[in-house]
């Protein structure tokens, strides 16, 4: 079972609008909402499902607003909380930004969403791209619009629409891996693992099917095949249009495309990773009077692979003043209301060492007791590369027409959460 009711508050917990699908639940038993919340912040136990009498109010907070479902059944929570997280999203994309004022400008809108969203609790059409067919934000428009119902809507395929057509038909794949790394003051890697994802951008006519190929170590192994780098993959999610009963028997990645950009699945991989970007530092205060900063940056990647848009964030003394800095590439900036300096390298080649020192004044009443050790961090971008070694093998595409289409791979590796602890 579903929710009987959702309702978005704003953080008074008045109701700004609210749907009633099955009505079993009173609608006024959301005035208990927001006094149940306040009383578990107060008491430290906030929890997402609370209760008064046999009535659950299972909520997310957005923004200024409280996205409420209510449900006096045992009902499935994790299809509950997916389907509001679904409904921040679709509000998100016909918006732009979710929060009241949107929610009171486009009422019209936001209640004819509710009411396609979910029918009699159970969630229904939650495309936003279907839903932008014949819901639209121009209120002279909607009322043509709902008089015919797209066959997207009660179509096996109900996330592309039938009928699209393009001159020329191109798939864009984007490989895109993130890497988190946590490295301590001793220089070994505490964690690490890789976090992809795979998307696309889909400029196909018809209704295409597709098959996509990677070097899976799953497949290569139930085909007797070990040729090569393979990778394990973990944690696979697959947007809806990827046939998982094929999957699950022989690993070919086979689906309709949703037209335009989606991302088709993302994955994980728990593996040693080599932090791409080393950072020495050595931090040194001389009480009452300054801070000396060197930190030395090294990419441990292929000679032939460039970083873009690195940037490295070293935390200072919040009471530090005075600064003065000297790089052998790059610029370092203070950014004082953060007590950071962030000292950024437009281009990194794999294999070199560049160099940036700091100099601080510090005021003579001592402060440091207090601060704790925050971490450097480091951002940066690597086109062309993946640590993982993941490929795109095959992209095969099959159309009833019988055209021919081109698809183009694109890899990118970039920083996710990536800490080195310092040890002053």
């Amino acid at each position: 079972m579903s929710a009987s009711a959702v309702f978005v508050l704003d953080l008074k917990g008045k109701v700004l609008i609210c749907r009633n699908y099955k009505g079993d639940v009173d609608m006024a038993e959301i005035d208990h909402f927001l006094p149940l919340l306040m009383q578990q912040e107060e008491e430290g136990l906030l929890c997402p499902v609370l209760t008064h009498g046999n009535v659950h109010f299972l909520w997310i907070k957005h923004s200024n607003l409280y996205l409420v479902a209510t449900t006096n059944k045992n009902s499935n929570a994790s299809l509950v909380y997916s389907f509001l997280y679904k409904l921040v999203e679709v509000f998100t994309e016909y918006f732009k930004e979710l929060e009241e004022e949107s929610i009171q400008d486009n009422f019209v809108v936001v209640y004819e969403l509710l009411d396609e969203l979910m029918d009699f609790g159970f969630p229904q059409t939650t495309d936003s791209k279907i839903l932008q067919e014949y819901i639209t934000q121009e209120g002279n428009k909607l009322e043509v619009a709902k008089t015919k119902v797209p066959t997207t809507v009660t179509n096996a395929v109900s996330w592309r629409s039938e009928g699209i057509k393009y001159k020329k038909n191109e798939v864009f794949i984007d490989v895109i891996e993130s890497i988190n790394v946590l490295v301590n003051a001793n220089g070994s890697v505490m964690s690490s693992d890789i976090v992809g994802s795979i998307k696309l951008k889909t400029m196909l006519s018809g209704m295409p099917e597709l098959r996509l190929g990677l070097n899976d170590r799953v497949l290569f192994a139930l085909t007797g095949r070990d040729k090569g780098k393979t990778v394990a993959m973990e944690d696979v999610k697959f947007h809806q249009c990827v046939r998982l009963s094929r999957f699950e028997s022989d690993r070919t990645i086979s689906f309709i495309p949703p037209d335009g950009e989606s991302e088709l699945m993302s994955y994980r991989i728990n593996t040693h990773v080599k932090p791409l970007i080393w950072i020495e530092s050595v931090i040194e205060r001389f009480s009452h009077s300054r801070v000396e900063i060197m930190v030395k940056a090294k990419g441990q990647f292929k000679k032939q692979s460039v970083a873009n848009n690195v940037e490295v964030r070293v935390p200072v003394p919040s009471d530090a003043d005075s600064p003065k800095f000297k790089t052998s590439t790059g610029h370092a900036k203070y950014v004082p209301e953060k007590n950071l300096v962030v000292w950024t390298i437009k281009s990194f080649p794999g294999g070199k060492e560049f160099l940036m020192r700091a100099h601080f004044g510090l005021p003579s009443v001592e402060n440091d007791e207090m601060e704790g050790k925050p971490p450097i961090t480091v951002n940066f971008e690597i086109p062309y590369f993946t640590v993982s070694g993941i490929q795109v093998r095959y992209m095969k595409i099959i159309e009833k027409s019988g055209y021919q289409a081109l698809p183009w791979v694109r890899y990118i590796t970039q920083s996710g959460d990536y800490q080195l602890r310092t040890n002053s």
